[in-house]
């Protein structure tokens, strides 16, 4: 079946500035050894990386993932299967992606360069590409960037320091939440010449935030001088990326063209990667009508996410006779989280026992069987496939920062990880709907007549979905709820407004999945739990946990010296999570379903930490001659 609403995290750390000015001359060819912690302070860096060492030296030519010759050409036609920021994959109304205003097309941040890039290869690694080099205090609390002389805007003009500057300091005051919240702990952007920018934190930032900070895209200062940052328009803005927006019709379909004199073709970070003359995304209100395009090859490229589809209706005639390949690819090294959120600002469900409560109506295994056809698994954690899943009993470590929140946390914290329920396979399991009843009975709700009360309300939960597949997913679970006695119900809204009302939190229940980086920083989290983003519209924080605990979580993931310290600082917040059901696990899977027209060239194996195949993939012409698509 069909996944939630979607929405991947963008890749999202301390200390007066020591560099002289024969450090600032330093060589940028320092040893690939040189771990992020190891870095010395005021030296010329091509490269950082959190923990770990970087798995390429000053003199790489490419990623080892991409192929450097590859050729340019063709158009690739697909369904984004992941989005960022205010972008939404069933309609467009603004190419504004940065603030929370409006819907965006995705893949509009291809337009825009990043001081430095991540290496999807390895788990924390990011390395100069607007930036030709980067420098860190010893305290880690400031950094410079030394901006490329030959970076251009599109229109030709020259990315300076004042361009960083602007995007630092307008993203943290005005961009959206998920990005503002990153940059929480930054105090000053300035401008040391034209070329050098540099970044101050207030020292209260986690070891990582240079990650996130680093990663940002940057702007137009000039541009914006004439045009509102905070304006939801159509307008095209002045950007340095390899890909623009070339033709487009809001809420149809939009062209990104790639930029031929592209300034950053030739560097290692570049070579290899954005070898399509045009992504073309399409915009279906439901993804069945998707499928169909798929189908007559109009779209080339489609993930699959309803598992009814990929189960009884890939046998059209394109894939009879060769000409679409339909497989799977291993998913990557991250760890995702797919769960429902119960929007504790409503009183009712600020109980723990009303949400245990719904819970235990949905029934997996049933719903696995009979509407997943089998493609699915029990979600127990918000981290699933990583490192960072709780499991068993605490070990002494996380004990050691349970320890001092034991007065704040469920008992349920300390024992062995909270696992989801199990059922029969019935579709009612009677012993779970049994242990909902009394957890209702002992929150005050009591059965009047068909439906359950207290004080004179109804228990009521509303569902909401963006996409009529939906309903058959969860009739089973609501049906569960009625049953015994919660007035539970389906709202199907449009994309636009589905949006509007997340990120108002204006509804009961709804389900969503995230992909975090594979070292997910304190700032990163903080959208999502942070007391201070539970009332923020746009944050990711739907749950609405408001709860101060959660602030020494994340300081756990600040102060983490090393992978060892944030796997421990992870794993205590998955089981207080797990314990107080802030976030509800539901299923995840565990590969790619896709399928594709066979005119494409890739590398096998594909990179660990993400899969932007708009970007590493490419147009091999026989293929597409065999297939009639050149």
């Amino acid at each position: 079946m069909t996944r939630p609403h979607r929405r991947m995290t963008m890749p999202l750390t301390r200390r007066s500035f020591m560099a002289g000015t024969g450090a600032a001359a330093a060589s940028l060819a320092i040893p690939a050894r040189l771990a992020f912690a190891e870095n010395p302070a005021g030296v010329r860096l091509h490269g950082i990386s959190a923990f770990g060492e970087l798995g390429y030296g000053a003199d790489f030519t490419h990623f080892n993932y991409v192929n450097p010759d590859a050729p340019k050409g063709g158009t690739f036609s697909f369904l984004p299967p992941n989005w960022y920021y205010n972008q939404n994959y069933q309609t467009f109304n603004t190419l504004n992606t940065f603030i929370l205003r409006g819907d965006a097309p995705p893949r509009m941040e291809l337009c825009f360069d990043e001081l430095m890039v991540r290496a999807i290869d390895e788990p924390d690694a990011l390395y100069c590409h607007l930036a030709e080099w980067v420098e860190s205090s010893e305290d880690r609390n400031v950094w410079r960037f030394g901006i490329r002389p030959q970076a251009r805007f599109h229109d030709g003009t020259p990315v300076t320091s004042r361009d960083v500057v602007f995007s630092f300091l307008t993203l943290k005051e005005s961009g959206h939440p998920t990005i503002s919240t990153t940059l929480r702990d930054l105090t000053e952007a300035v401008a040391l010449d034209e070329m050098t920018a540099e970044i101050r934190f207030s020292g209260e930032q986690s070891a990582q935030s240079i990650l996130s900070a680093a990663n940002i895209r940057v702007l137009s200062a000039v541009y914006y001088d004439t045009h509102d940052f905070n304006s939801g328009s159509l307008d095209v803005p002045l950007s340095s990326g390899p890909y623009r927006p070339g033709r487009f019709e809001p809420g149809k379909f939009i062209d990104f063209e790639r930029v031929e004199d592209y300034w950053a073709r030739d560097l290692p970070t570049a070579r290899g990667l954005d070898n399509f003359d045009a992504l073309r995304l399409e915009f279906f209100a439901e993804r069945q009508a998707g499928f169909e395009a798929f189908k007559k090859g109009d779209i080339v490229y489609r993930e699959e996410f309803t598992s009814k589809t990929w189960a009884l209706e890939y046998n059209f005639p394109a894939i009879n006779d060769g000409r679409v390949v339909k497989t799977t690819f291993p998913s990557e090294k991250r760890p995702i989280m797919q769960a429902w959120a119960i929007n504790q600002r409503r009183p009712k469900f600020a109980d723990i026992r009303v949400r245990e409560a719904i819970n235990l109506c949905f029934d997996f295994e049933w719903t696995n069987e009979k509407i997943f056809y089998g493609a699915y698994t029990r979600s127990q954690s918000l981290f699933q496939r990583s490192e960072f899943v709780a499991s068993g009993m605490p070990d002494e470590a996380e004990l050691a920062l349970l320890e001092p929140l034991r007065d704040q946390v469920p008992a349920a914290a300390f024992g062995a990880a909270v696992m989801q329920p199990v059922s029969d396979g019935s579709g009612r399991d009677r012993q779970l709907l049994r242990r909902a009843v009394k957890l209702l009975n002992d929150a005050g709700w009591t059965r009047q007549g068909t439906v359950l009360e207290k004080n004179g309300e109804r228990l009521n939960v509303e569902v909401m979905i963006r996409s009529p597949v939906f309903e058959r997913l969860l009739s089973g679970f609501v049906e569960n709820m009625r049953r015994i006695g919660i007035n539970a119900s389906i709202r199907l809204v449009d994309p636009a407004q589905f949006q509007l009302r997340l990120d108002e939190f204006d509804f009961d229940m709804v389900g969503y999945s995230v992909s975090f980086n594979a070292t997910p920083t304190a700032e990163s989290l903080r959208t999502m739990f942070a007391p201070q983003t539970a009332n923020r519209p746009g944050s990711m924080n739907l749950p609405g946990v408001d709860d101060p605990v959660y602030e020494q979580l994340l300081d756990n993931v600040e102060a983490a010296q090393n992978r060892t310290d944030l796997i421990t600082a992870m794993r205590v917040i998955d089981r207080v999570n797990r314990a107080r059901m802030d976030w509800i696990p539901n299923w995840y899977s565990s590969n790619h379903r896709v399928a594709f027209w066979d005119m494409f060239g890739f590398k096998d194996p594909k990179p660990d930490y993400e899969w932007p195949v708009e970007r590493l993939w490419w147009l091999d012409q026989e293929k597409a001659i065999k297939i009639g698509k050149a």
